[in-house]
């Protein structure tokens, strides 16, 4: 089972944004959460907030009957988008004006479990445990 989280009108650029994103796709919760703890990027700060949301989302949605720490959650899909950009104005010499771009973006993060949950086994782990036997 997955859960999505999102963040939407970040203050950073995504390019800036991707640089960290790269990092921790396809790494498994607790590996991701060091990296982002220990990376200098301002993104980072952002992408640890969301991480925790995306978990606690999956936890909400299994009706907080199973805990994130017992099912091996890793991150599925990660991805930062362009958002609308703010445009202002900046004085420049002889009155003429410059313009200033201030870029924004959203993130997507989907966390899922490796481990199939007794109330939603996803049917590739059901064919899987079936071809083993």
């Amino acid at each position: 089972m997955e859960a999505v989280a999102k963040l939407k009108n970040c203050q950073m650029s995504a390019r800036k944004m991707r640089l960290v994103v790269d990092l921790i796709r396809g790494k498994e919760v607790n590996e991701a959460l060091d990296i982002l703890r220990f990376t200098k990027k301002e993104a980072a700060q952002w992408l640890e907030k969301l991480l925790f949301s995306a978990i606690s989302n999956w936890e909400n949605k299994n009706d907080m009957a199973y805990s994130a720490d017992d099912y091996d959650l890793y991150i599925k899909t990660i991805f930062s988008d362009q958002a609308p950009m703010l445009k202002r104005f900046r004085p420049a010499p002889h009155g003429r004006a410059h313009r200033i771009r201030k870029h924004n973006c959203h993130v997507t993060l989907v966390v899922e479990n490796r481990l199939p949950t007794e109330n939603g086994q996803e049917a590739e782990t059901v064919v899987a445990e079936e071809v083993a036997e």
